[in-house]
């Protein structure tokens, strides 16, 4: 169930890509140790690329990011990050949700993303299949999951 003093927007501008990028910094690279130099890439700066963040009253407590394109089966959900006091309050379903409802008003029939290991439940319980071997990136052990729209 989400937090009922949650809301997820689209991300509009530069304070709030700000805010996105601090929180990826936040998990990834300060919590995870994730290099700096591998949390962002080229999709961040793609046209088909869109982020979206989660707000508790008007702090930023989650981020996601999906890539539209340009593969035309389906949009890729990555970067779901969570801040750590607001983790267990329906926040990053609520992102996942969000994200899912882009790609579907964009027209793409199926989500993928490449899931830690250790979210794998998160996202089964959301929809998710597992879908091929574990890989690693960034030295954190993934799988590629996906589900239909």
């Amino acid at each position: 169930m989400a937090d009922p003093g949650s809301t997820v927007t689209m991300v509009r501008n530069r304070r709030e890509h700000a805010m996105a990028f601090a929180i990826r910094g936040a998990v990834f690279v300060a919590e995870q140790g994730v290099p700096v130099e591998l949390e962002w890439d080229d999709a961040d700066d793609a046209d088909t690329t869109r982020q979206m963040l989660a707000w508790h009253a008007t702090q930023p407590v989650g981020v996601g990011r999906i890539v539209l394109g340009p593969s035309a089966g389906a949009a890729r959900i990555g970067r779901l990050a969570v801040l750590p006091s607001a983790r267990g309050r329906g926040v990053g379903a609520a992102l996942v949700r969000g994200l899912e409802d882009l790609a579907r008003e964009r027209g793409f029939g199926m989500v993928e993303l490449h899931a830690q290991v250790q979210a794998l439940g998160f996202y089964e319980r959301l929809g998710y299949a597992v879908d091929g071997p574990e890989f690693d990136d960034a030295g954190i052990p993934h799988r590629r999951m996906w589900q239909r729209l």
